[in-house]
């Protein structure tokens, strides 16, 4: 897929041009980029053509989150662009494009048995997997810790060989010329970039490259057309007017559509079927069997899923998932499980035999939702693989569908599309093998979607979670807690997923060389921001039958919920009032600190009276150093038919903002998502089925249901943390607080209407 600023505006882009080195990327990958008439490559992440078009590759998924507008935001500003001239092109895969922050953060994935080695960001064995192993995968928020340097220094590269070529055309030094406005400039003398691009790829790049100091201020958009053109999301008009193309717009000659069918989770095997059934549908093309689905395809999806309906396929089943069966091993394992210490600080086991006070908070399996269902185009023709899709991981995808076809990986092309909603659904490529093996055997180019019940029938939950929070408090009627140790009671959904991913097993079987491993990605947020002199968590892993998967927020969703909860109760049941409870223990976390004080600030906060309806929590994300903060003031009350939220005030620390929009979009967007896990969002299992079975019986909020949202933003100068999981976090605890003022009831699972007001 190729998408240009000028394609969303006109429909086209020219292209074309030359090649060139660069030095400042290791020289064992080849550029992958490739000109268009009149194009010069300036390096592996921009082109400039003659006509001033700037071509910005971007090698991350497109799911909403604006990554196709901010990694070319970060090149426009640092060469001095016209935002009008901006183009994207979705990046090929490449070891050039590898996320060495991401492959760090999940090196218990990939390296269980020493994962210290190659967890610190500039570690050696991360840089060298994701390099190797082409891994420009899209998640947990690293795509502007992985890719802002690199686009800052191509784009300063690209400025300096501009400001050369222009300078030997006026015979004065390169250092003193401008970029501003897609324009070289030096006192009346002006140069576009399109005109000094032939010449200026010639030029050597100095070396290191001539950054700007602050790129995204507003002094650095000088010249009027800069002012009057902010940064808009280049992907909004073609969403808007409806010509965005997704996975299930792709258009082939010949294609054809497929439905499909697969068996409940884990280890289901398809035994019969009734092709006979079908024989009076119009438009059959044919069947294609696997061992735990059955496809139809047809000239119309349409045709291909009432086909199937008449098949009636059956399926066996060594074991049927039951929620009731999942809580009774929860309870077994808590109670007599064997602990795996994942963290801790000081002492938090004295004493713990009789706590001061102990809570379990459960929440159900959590399903996507996400608004696309999977969906995969794919064309087999002598011996090679077309594939196109939606992939937060796309070389695991190509190697998943290699695999399943037993060809090369060299002979797959994956040519990458946005997503209608991930949450980080797209990690997982049943869809991706499945499209390959229908297309070879079909022989013609074949679009497989699945219908929304096979999407919550086949995909895999956020796992289930049992939580039990032990507190010793001070004994000197402050109620200060002098020891907090948490309990998590889960699968190793982290290990699972990242066998899955890694090792490219085309089964959705819990993987059982897992079993009883710890899992610390699976306890990420459980040590809390507070000073608490002795804290422990540890995760008791447990076997539940159903293969589970990763979902935005991750742990903190669930986490932040336990944790936030459990110190609001501690605050109530001590008469103690709950923002300065948790101010008096923030001492050495002031930017959280400060980030409550505006949220209370901004929300009125009545200090969560009895019926108030307003709650309070607060969370971080990552480190002290470069985490991200969040604190949120929720207003709810019991209404008729269930929970109404009516506000959600949050006040928000993400360092050094490069778009203040994209920022405030995926606040908002995490804190209707957390909303959503919040009110529904779950499902049950019963005889191994979802008892959640279409959108309509998750919960989830309607436009008309979402509250008033304020999100502020406090200025900092950190690092950059990623916004896009805060909102998830906060949310779902926050709400649970503002129920308890309002309702006087105490709500310790989730979804928080699972068990009825």
């Amino acid at each position: 897929m190729h998408v240009t600023r000028r394609g969303l505006l006109t429909g086209a882009a020219i292209g074309g041009g030359l090649l060139v080195a660069w030095t400042f990327y290791p020289r064992q990958f080849p550029n992958p980029l490739e000109p268009r008439e009149g194009e010069q490559v300036f390096d592996a992440w921009l082109k400039i053509a003659a006509d001033g078009v700037i071509t910005v590759a971007v090698p991350q998924l497109e799911m909403g989150q604006g990554v196709t507008t901010l990694l070319p935001q970060i090149v426009a500003a640092e060469l001095g662009a016209d935002w009008r001239q901006i183009g994207v092109e979705l990046a090929p895969i490449s070891g050039q494009y590898a996320n060495v922050p991401l492959a760090a953060r999940w090196a218990p994935m990939w390296m269980p048995l020493a994962a210290d080695l190659a967890s610190e960001p500039d570690a050696f064995l991360a840089r060298r997997f994701a390099q190797n192993n082409r891994f420009c995968a899209t998640g947990d928020g690293t795509s502007l810790d992985a890719f802002e340097l690199p686009c800052r220094e191509a784009a300063a590269s690209a400025r300096a060989m501009l400001a050369q070529a222009a300078a030997d055309r006026w015979g004065v030094s390169w250092e003193q010329c401008e970029a501003a406005d897609g324009f070289i400039s030096h006192g009346d003398q002006r140069l576009s970039f399109g005109e000094l691009a032939a010449e200026a790829v010639e030029y050597d790049a100095p070396d290191p490259p001539p950054l700007r100091s602050a790129p995204y201020s507003e002094e650095a958009l000088s010249g009027e057309t800069a002012a009057a053109i902010p940064y808009h999301r280049l992907d909004l008009p073609s969403k808007v007017d409806g010509t965005f193309q997704f996975a299930g717009d792709v258009r082939l000659p010949g294609m054809v559509y497929a439905a499909i069918r697969h068996g409940p989770v884990d280890k289901a095997e398809l035994v019969e079927f009734n092709p006979f059934n079908a024989r009076n549908v119009r438009g059959i093309v044919g069947a294609v069997k696997g061992k735990r689905w059955l496809a139809v395809v047809a000239t119309s999806w349409w045709a291909a899923e009432q086909a199937l309906d008449t098949m009636h396929p059956r399926f066996s089943v060594d074991y049927l998932v039951d929620s009731s069966e999942i809580e009774q091993r929860f309870d077994e394992a808590l109670a007599t499980g064997k602990p795996e210490r994942i963290a801790s600080r000081g002492d938090a086991d004295e004493g713990m035999d009789q706590p001061d006070l102990a809570l379990r908070y459960d929440v159900e399996p959590g399903v996507h939702a996400t608004l696309e269902t999977s969906t995969a185009t794919a064309r087999f023709t002598d011996g090679k693989l077309e594939l196109w899709i939606a992939s937060q991981a796309p070389e695991q995808a190509r190697i998943a569908a290699a695999r399943a076809l037993d060809i090369g990986v060299e002979d797959v092309v994956l040519y990458p599309m946005p997503a209608g909603g991930s949450f980080d659904r797209r990690y997982e490529h049943d869809h991706a093998i499945e499209v390959a093996l229908i297309a070879r055997q079909i022989g013609r180019p074949v679009q497989l979607v699945w219908s929304r019940w096979q999407e919550l029938l086949a995909a895999r939950p956020r796992s289930p979670v049992a939580i039990v929070l032990r507190a010793k408090l001070s004994q000197d009627g402050e109620a200060r807690i002098d020891a907090l140790r948490t309990r998590i009671a889960m699968p190793p959904a982290n290990l699972e997923f990242g066998q899955r991913l890694f090792e490219n097993k085309a089964s959705w079987a819990a993987i059982s060389d897992t079993e009883g491993a710890a899992d610390s990605l699976a306890c990420e947020g459980a040590i809390p921001p507070y000073a608490i002199p002795n804290v422990a968590v540890d995760h008791i892993p447990v076997e539940i039958g159903l293969p589970v998967s990763r979902m935005r927020g991750n742990a903190h969703g669930y986490t932040a919920f336990a944790v936030e909860s459990f110190i609001d109760e501690i605050a109530s049941r001590n008469k103690r009032e709950p923002l300065s409870f948790r101010m008096a223990m923030l001492g050495s976390d002031p930017r959280l600190a400060a980030c409550l004080q505006r949220a209370a600030q901004l929300a009125e906060w009545n200090g969560g009276v009895e019926q108030s309806g307003q709650g309070i929590a607060c969370h971080r994300i990552g480190d002290a150093e470069t985490g991200g903060r969040i604190a949120c003031v929720a207003t709810a009350r019991a209404g008729e038919g269930g929970v109404l939220v009516t506000r959600l005030v949050a006040a928000v620390d993400i360092g050094r903002i490069v778009n203040l929009d994209i920022a405030r979009q995926q606040i908002e967007g995490g804190l209707v998502f957390g909303l959503a896990m919040a009110m529904g969002a779950g499902t049950r299992y019963a005889g191994g089925l979802p008892t959640s079975q279409q959108l309509a019986a998750l919960n989830l909020p309607h436009l008309a249901d979402c509250p008033d949202i304020e999100v502020d933003f406090i200025a900092s100068e950190a690092a950059p943390a990623d916004p896009g999981e805060l909102g998830v976090a906060v949310a779902a605890p926050a709400i649970a607080n503002a129920l308890y003022s309002a309702t006087g009831l105490r709500l310790r699972r989730l979804p928080l209407l699972s068990g009825g007001l």
